[in-house]
């Protein structure tokens, strides 16, 4: 209840200007967020199931807190973390999260707060999203318009309303790097691939060419309108495909076109998309892109991307969510997430029980604290070894 006796109800602040939305969006960001966004995501297979990939394998990593060295098994932030608004999931914020990460180079999160302390957690679209700066240069406030309207958060208070994600950019203060920039040029590349093989087929799969008169004199403009028709009606379009051209006397086809063999159509359209899954760190096999024999299998594939993309995304997601929560619950809480929980890195962890049990010259307490039991599990190991000692 309020000062006022009335009830106090936890909503997003923009969510009334999400509600009135209509036609035509705001683009804040230096960059064409909806350019990317609609050339990549939305139209290439491989940006698709990279951003895809990336998401979803991070947004599966299960959280772990500790206070100091102390594994905390339940906490009002883990149980936050598990639901941060009534209409979504944990795993489904987090995927969003690293979804516009991965597309616009920035991500957003608002914390819902009643008396200092975060309640719900709400991803924002970075493309409605502007930093405003304060006199010393650094982000002071942000700005979120959609449909006109404008909310205007102030970084003050104990947990700043809005946690800013970003990309390393060399270039810009304030604002992200994309993947998708850094592959633009293979972006195109693939995608004009994409549309010349659509044009292609639907021209009855030939390449464009013309028909030269090499008879005497010219084509009157009836005989020309006739032979153009028949070439529409009767030799364009798939169904069409395959048909014989039917030349009369004085006329020749010339190409005037290369083929697809002569332009190796097929190795520059897997060249592009290697290089659109290199930027996004993800390994072109798990892509099924063909001609990529870098890893000597897929299992060995799919490791080093957790460990080279994943893994460094959400710890340091884990380092951001820490250090902006963290005030509202106590300075010596640490996210981190738990690598027993993946199951890619099974094998990993497998290899390094072995090695640990294998060594001799270790306590059980030490062979457990190796393994990343924890300091609290590994000195209760510690008694029971000294109690052994004793019997």
């Amino acid at each position: 209840m309020g000062i006022f006796g009335k009830r106090e109800t936890k909503a997003s602040r923009v969510g009334q200007v999400m509600r009135v939305e209509a036609l035509g969006r705001p683009v804040w960001t230096p960059r064409d967020y909806a350019s990317l966004a609609q050339e990549g995501f939305t139209k290439n297979p491989i940006v698709f199931r990279s951003v895809r990939m990336i998401a979803e394998a991070a947004a599966s990593a299960p959280w772990v807190l500790y206070d100091g060295d102390r594994e905390l098994g339940a906490h009002p932030l883990l149980d936050m973390l598990s639901r941060p608004n009534p209409s979504q999931s944990g795993v489904f914020l987090m995927e969003t999260l690293y979804g516009h990460l991965m597309v616009a180079g920035n991500a957003y999160l608002e914390a819902v707060a009643i008396d200092d302390t975060p309640r719900e957690l709400f991803a924002l679209r970075p493309d409605r999203m502007r930093v405003i700066a304060g006199a010393d240069g650094w982000p002071h406030a942000f700005e979120y318009t959609a449909a006109g309207r404008s909310v205007r958060f102030a970084q003050e208070g104990r947990v700043p309303p809005i946690l800013h994600l970003s990309l390393f950019h060399p270039l810009n203060d304030h604002y992200g790097f994309a993947p998708i920039e850094a592959a633009q040029t293979s972006l195109d590349i693939h995608n004009a691939s994409g549309a010349w093989s659509k044009a292609l087929l639907d021209n009855a799969a030939r390449p464009s060419g013309a028909l030269v008169y090499t008879g005497e004199g010219h084509l009157n403009d009836e005989q020309f309108e006739r032979l153009k028709a028949e070439l529409e009606d009767g030799y364009t379009g798939a169904r069409n495909a395959g048909r014989p051209l039917l030349l009369e006397g004085g006329l020749d086809w010339k190409t005037m076109a290369m083929s697809p063999r002569d332009m190796d159509f097929i190795e520059t359209k897997n060249q592009a998309a290697r290089e659109i899954a290199l930027a996004f760190g993800v390994p072109p096999m798990l892509l099924g892109i063909p001609g990529d024999n870098t890893y000597a299998n897929f299992r060995e594939a799919n490791r080093a991307f957790w460990r080279q993309t994943v893994l460094p995304l959400v710890n340091r997601t884990a380092q951001s969510l820490s250090n902006w929560l963290g005030a509202a619950y106590g300075p010596r809480l640490r996210l981190s997430f738990d690598p027993d929980g993946i199951e890619a890195l099974s094998t990993e962890r497998e290899a390094l029980w072995d090695r640990v049990a294998a060594a001799d010259f270790l306590t059980r307490a030490e062979k457990r604290l190796a393994v990343g039991y924890g300091v609290e599990r590994a000195e209760r190991a510690v008694d029971i070894d000294e109690e052994a000692v004793v019997d």
